[in-house]
């Protein structure tokens, strides 16, 4: 709309005028009145300097050669040099290399299979219980209490809590064995999952899992 404005005008006062008056810019008219040009796409010439298709053999015969198959074209290059042999520079041996899709590692390296997140399952209440401990801040500056949790993985329940001063097993214990007895755990029944602290993995809790026959699961993260 705005060029043709331009153009009912232009004749009038001329090109300049016409786009001050209107406030668009002159150059831009122009631009939109010129024809769109096609470039025409030109594939690069070969520079003088290029390899042959000889030459290009040889350098990827010692590439694959049982000598070189397992080293870098940087080492290749080098090793040529020294023994007063010189095929192509360094760069080129990449680039020789990346025209046949051989631009990669060339070493054999062991893959691993993809880790998998373990996960808690269960299918009934008393089955598998998580814990953990929570540090909770206090009403004065520099003072915290610890907050001991056990969760039913089942129904979500929390089937055990208690509020201390300090992070302790033997305090971690009393609760646990606590839960167990008044859930009528019997053995084999649980399964207790926690992740990996000090409290979780200490000798007094995995004592007492033992007599309870109570399984224990420790990963670096609860899953439930």
């Amino acid at each position: 709309m705005i060029d043709q404005a331009v153009c009912e005008i232009e004749p009038l006062i001329g090109t300049l005028p016409a786009c001050q008056a209107l406030g668009v810019s002159r150059a831009g008219v122009y631009r939109r009145r010129r024809p769109l040009r096609v470039r025409e796409h030109r594939p690069r010439p070969a520079p003088a300097r290029a390899l042959s298709d000889t030459e290009r053999v040889r350098v990827l015969e010692q590439l694959h050669s049982e000598r070189f198959v397992d080293c870098a074209p940087a080492e290749v290059w080098a090793t040529l040099l020294d023994e007063g042999t010189y095929l192509a520079s360094e760069r080129t041996m990449y680039r020789i290399l990346a025209a046949d899709g051989e631009v990669r590692e060339r070493r054999a390296q062991l893959t691993h299979p993809p880790y998998a997140r373990p996960e808690l399952l269960a299918e009934r209440p008393n089955e598998v219980h998580s814990w953990d401990i929570t540090k909770l801040k206090g009403p004065v500056k520099w003072t915290y209490y610890y907050l001991y949790v056990i969760l039913d993985v089942f129904s979500r329940y929390a089937v055990g809590w208690t509020v201390q001063d300090r992070e302790d097993s033997h305090v971690a214990t009393a609760l646990i064995a606590q839960v167990c007895d008044q859930q009528q755990i019997d053995r084999g029944q649980l399964t207790v999952h926690a992740d990996r602290g000090s409290s979780m993995t200490s000798k007094p809790v995995a004592f007492l899992l033992a007599d309870l026959g109570v399984g224990s699961q420790c990963t670096s993260m609860v899953s439930c």
